[in-house]
């Protein structure tokens, strides 16, 4: 067995393994390692996994990986790292940190973190909605009740739509206004293969297609597990700039897990 070191934190329900791994303790092991840390009966539990390391030029850097293994920028995650970054000494209210999409600024205030997200391109038109990329590959699609719209079992066909998304698929999200200027947005993930309480990135592609459609710039957005904010200032003819996402996290605990010897098949 090798003991492991981790916190759990929680961003509007979307929670993450964090770790500390500024003295590389963790050697980014293979694949099962991470799914089974992620795996909600045999493991900790969660959405996805974050090291924290050390970076010369950033106040940190932060590698996210989903459920699955695979690799991309996290929303919530990034906010529950700045968080998380503050808890162990790195930073104050503010931290610039570099994430696998680049470069991000961010501000925390107890606990509510504003991180800066990606400039993104424009939305494209897609099968019946939009996609963009805001860090993930996100299709989103405007429906009506969607408190009882079947999210799971639409959310699977669309994102293993390889024909159109790839081999690695698509996150799908699913949006309805509530008033001007709020709505609720409801995501399945892939990597977790399962609707998540919220996610970052996918509340951020919602609101820019929402907000270029109706025109706000600052958006309201609910969740099932909390409220976000998500704000950019232009439209430029190449895309979206000056994007933020806003919301509060939480530490939920902090303890140790011992990790089976036979799924450290390899380091990375």
């Amino acid at each position: 067995m090798t003991k492991l070191a981790f916190t759990k934190y929680q961003g509007t329900g979307n929670d993450f393994i964090m770790i500390d791994n500024r003295d590389q303790s963790f050697k980014k092991y293979d694949n099962k390692i991470i799914s089974y840390l992620c795996h909600r009966k045999l493991g900790i539990g969660s959405d996805g996994l974050i090291l924290i390391e050390n970076h010369a030029d950033f106040d940190f850097e932060m590698i996210f990986f989903n459920p699955d293994g695979s690799k991309s920028f996290c929303g919530n995650g990034s906010r529950c790292a700045v968080s998380f970054a503050r808890e162990i000494g790195i930073i104050d209210s503010k931290a610039k940190f570099l994430a696998i999409d680049g470069t991000h600024d961010s501000i925390i205030s107890n606990q509510y973190v504003r991180v800066k997200m990606a400039d993104t391109g424009l939305p494209e038109n897609c099968l019946n909605g939009k996609f963009l990329d805001t860090g993930s590959p996100h299709y989103v699609e405007f429906v009506s009740d969607i408190n009882n719209f079947p999210v799971f079992e639409n959310g699977k066909v669309i994102r293993n739509k390889n024909e159109i998304f790839g081999m690695r698929g698509t996150n799908v999200n699913f949006i309805e206004e509530t008033r001007g200027g709020s709505v609720f947005v409801r995501t399945f993930e892939r990597g977790v293969e399962n609707e998540t309480l919220s996610c970052g990135t996918g509340v951020t592609a919602s609101a820019i297609i929402y907000g270029l459609s109706k025109g706000f710039n600052k958006i309201e957005v609910e969740t099932l597990g909390g409220k976000l904010e998500v704000g950019f200032n232009k439209q430029i003819e190449q895309g979206v700039q000056g994007i933020y996402l806003s919301g509060p996290v939480e530490k939920v605990f902090e303890g140790t897990v011992a990790v089976p010897g036979d799924l450290v098949s390899r380091n990375i």
